[in-house]
């Protein structure tokens, strides 16, 4: 009974002290509220925080809890959610920036500097691939045939999805780690869609190589057919953000060839599938098909691609733009103040003039033969360009190049120092419509100005290193020569008077006449101081 009283007391007594401490800090009297819905641990925790204030080493003298003896615990204040949330940011920070976490990683997001302007030639409009664009409303109508993609691939080999989906669980954490940020899919989900995606993809390949009949595909299949939606699947499939693991697709055909080590076939078959993109007019030829097809069928036959290696598909059909032949060594062709490293500068990407500019200081252009269509050349002032295809998968395709090569650290940019080089060169429609005459560009755009356009829109927002380009030590010697004013004077001479027949024909009826003078007035002059006897 003690015990109660002296508690019911201590409340009391709590109370007042609050009551009192309120009306002399002047706040109102009805945030008190009244006895009733008045807490009384809070007012006890407020009393022993006064208490304290103002004696910060003693224990509270009227223990309210006898369990709670630790006075150090009773005066330490709770951690503050901020400083937790900052604490674990922290780690995951530390996580991130651990040795090697970025050594695996090939398959990025386009930044946004890049994409502004032109979402759709990175974002694909007909078909996901991938764990980017996963699942999306506009994209889901592909998802059965995908389907229909894999229960053709297991009736065809005669295998169980169990094989597929171990053999894919295997290389979860190793595809994962090739994809850029957090991948939000489950594990289930991740490799349901790695052996989904990829049978897909497979099965485009093989067709495209063997024929998709010989696959068991109908002959009017809506999309297992070279139909008008296959073009649009040529441009989503080589989207940066829309590409699979190179190995994952190395090991889905090795499971349906019974081979689970090989490696290049995947590589080989893209190639074939891809080369309707090709910037150039120049296509596989029908040896280049049968090698491939016959690469399929387990024959031991040279094959110009062996050599092929790659990340995903838009790094193997990369290289096999530029796997024709050697390209000229990067040179330093601006002065360097210091050997420090240089940052990349915006300011300083033209390498050259424009057609018209080039024209006037008597520069040619002529038309390489070649399929190496970066492959320029530059030499006794004629500068040799190879023959540039451009349709409406063209832009798509550099873009999504120029974001890989910016992306990829371990990436030339040998694409964008061409696309920069011919940015420079086009300026106007005028300057396309003289290398079209020349058949140095053909395009089945509607007109030379769309070209134009498209050139200049190319690389807007890129920032290369000028000295980093194969094109350095040619644009220095086409600089060299623009910059000679004989080469000028020359050329406007040849323009103002040797543009037609006619004009050359007054030419040198001038220049007859103007010898005959000087003849005649010589003579007279001789005869003057030197009379004949």
């Amino acid at each position: 009974m003690v015990a109660v009283f002296n508690k019911e007391l201590l409340s009391w007594y709590l109370i007042t002290l609050k009551l009192r401490e309120t009306v002399e800090s002047g706040l109102p009297r009805s945030s008190t509220g009244t006895n009733k819905s008045l807490d009384l641990a809070q007012v006890h925790e407020h009393h022993l925080q006064k208490q304290q204030q103002h004696q910060p080493s003693d224990c509270l003298q009227v223990p309210i809890n006898a369990d709670d003896g630790n006075c150090q615990e009773a005066n330490t204040p709770p951690e503050s959610e901020w400083i937790i949330s900052i604490k674990e940011k922290l780690e995951q920070a530390r996580q991130d920036d651990a040795a090697g976490s970025w050594e695996r990683l090939s398959i990025y997001r386009v930044p946004h500097y890049l994409r502004e302007g032109d979402i759709k030639s990175y974002v694909p409009q007909f078909v996901s691939l991938g764990p980017y664009h996963h699942g999306k409303k506009r994209l889901r109508q592909m998802d059965q045939h995908k389907w229909r993609s894999l229960h053709r691939v297991l009736k065809r080999t005669n295998q169980e999805i169990q094989v597929y989906l171990d053999s894919m669980k295997e290389l979860e954490e190793r595809a994962r780690a090739c994809y850029e940020g957090t991948i939000t899919l489950s594990s289930n989900e991740f490799v349901e869609m790695l052996v989904l995606d990829g049978c897909f993809v497979l099965e485009l390949f093989q067709g495209a190589a063997v024929g998709f009949q010989h696959l068991g595909y109908a002959r009017n299949d809506p999309v297992f057919a070279m139909r008008g939606s296959m073009h649009a699947i040529h441009r989503d499939m080589i989207m940066l953000e829309n590409q699979l693991p190179l190995f994952v697709l190395d090991r889905l055909l090795g499971i349906q060839l019974g081979e689970p080590d090989q490696k290049g076939k995947v590589a080989k078959l893209s190639i074939r599938f891809f080369d309707p993109l090709m910037p150039t007019d120049e296509p596989l030829t029908k040896s280049d098909m049968n090698r491939l097809g016959s690469s399929m069928r387990h024959t031991d036959t040279f094959d110009p691609f062996s050599d092929l290696g790659g990340l995903h598909c838009l790094d193997v059909f990369r290289r096999s733009l530029l796997s024709s032949g050697p390209k000229p060594v990067p040179r330093n062709w601006l002065k360097k103040r210091s050997n420090a490293i240089r940052v990349a500068d915006k300011r300083r990407q033209q390498l050259i003039h424009c057609v018209s500019e080039l024209r006037e200081a008597g520069i040619k252009f002529r038309k390489r033969k070649t399929d190496r269509f970066w492959d320029i050349k530059f030499k006794n002032g004629i500068l040799r360009i190879p023959r540039l295809l451009i349709h409406d998968g063209t832009k798509s395709l550099f873009l999504n190049l120029i974001a890989f090569e910016q992306c990829h650290i371990d990436c030339s940019n040998d694409i964008t120092s061409y696309v920069i080089f011919m940015d420079n060169l086009i300026n106007s429609h005028e300057d396309v419509a003289y290398l079209h005459y020349f058949g140095i560009i053909e395009h089945w755009l509607g007109s030379d100005a769309e070209v134009a356009d498209l050139f200049n829109r190319l690389c807007q927002e890129v920032v290369f290193d000028i000295n980093d380009s194969y094109l350095s030590q040619l644009s220095e010697d086409v600089n060299r020569y623009y910059n000679h004013k004989w080469n000028a004077w020359r050329a406007a001479l040849k323009h103002r008077y040797f543009n037609n027949p006619w004009a050359i024909v007054s030419f040198f009826a001038a220049c007859i006449l103007l010898v005959l003078t000087f003849a005649q007035t010589l003579y007279g002059v001789y005869g003057y101081y030197r009379p004949s006897s």
